[in-house]
């Protein structure tokens, strides 16, 4: 597996030699700009309006804006001044339960690999089994491309996961969301039926039964007009009707019990088709 950063994990006083692999990426279809008439990419270019004129790479600086139109010059060797100095450790700092680390924090998945020696590979092992026996994560802090991440190390199968997590101030207060909340009331009602819905919708998580259905069309329009076809316009989406809640709730367990009857209906057949299809073997058998 290819890593992108290689270094270690300070346990106490155990050194577990890892390496970090990006775990996640978008299979997202990306566009570039061009110019219609001739379809050549646009290129961006560096604008000064005061000056009217291009600026080279050179010519620039960063700003920090401190109020509208008024900016701090900062130069690379103000942030050299704070920059981190550069670790290939992860240390450490506490052990919390899984359970309570909100999944709000979470920023990216890597997965750590460990050391291709088997006395290497020891540390990193018990450090899994360990966690995985007492059901706790591991938080900790490193340096990645100049910044310091504030992670999360958990046991991901037969392996170890780190979270990079955002800070606190980092995550927007929800507040008012939850006064909203607290001052509404709902009618018992219509909580039996909600629950009834929620338990006929109940399963196991499948990640591969869910499929990006917006990418999967835009791949195959793609295609079509690769191919010279012609791209046929969706019918215009009718807007929802606001419905009253108790009616759309019983509406809701009623499709789910007719769903349900049709799928029990289905099973059936098939196992009678099935029954009669060994039957008739049976008797080619004899």
């Amino acid at each position: 597996m290819r890593t992108i950063w290689n270094g270690s994990i300070s346990f106490g006083l155990v050194s577990i030699p890892i390496g970090l692999a990006v775990a996640t990426q978008r299979s997202d279809i990306a566009f570039r700009t061009l110019h219609r008439e001739c379809g050549t990419p646009i290129k961006q270019k560096r604008y000064c309006p005061f000056h009217e004129r291009d600026v080279e790479a050179e010519e620039l600086v960063k700003g920090w804006e401190v109020a509208k139109g008024e900016f701090v010059i900062v130069e690379e060797s103000d942030l050299e001044a704070v920059a981190l100095q550069r670790s290939q450790s992860i240390e450490i700092l506490r052990f919390v339960a899984l359970a309570d680390v909100d999944p709000v924090y979470f920023d990216r998945t890597y997965f750590l690999a460990p050391a291709t020696t088997a006395a290497q590979r020891r540390p990193y092992v018990l450090l899994l089994r360990a966690m995985e026996e007492t059901g706790m994560a591991a938080i900790g802090k490193f340096v990645l491309w100049g910044k310091e991440n504030l992670c999360l190390i958990r046991p991901h199968g037969e392996s170890l996961a780190l979270e990079t997590l955002f800070f606190a101030e980092d995550v927007r207060s929800r507040q008012e969301i939850e006064e909203a909340v607290e001052s509404t009331d709902v009618k018992k009602p219509e909580l039996d039926l909600a629950r009834q819905v929620i338990e006929s919708l109940v399963g196991e998580f499948d990640p591969a039964e869910f499929e990006n259905e917006y990418r999967r069309d835009l791949r195959a329009m793609l295609e079509a007009k690769l191919a010279g076809q012609e791209v046929a316009r969706p019918e215009p989406v009718p807007e929802t009707p606001v419905v009253d809640l108790m009616d759309a709730l019983k509406k809701s367990v009623a499709e789910v019990q007719q769903r349900g009857s049709a799928d029990g209906k289905a099973k059936t057949s098939g196992r009678k088709r099935a029954s009669r299809e060994r039957a008739g073997s049976a008797r080619k058998s004899a």
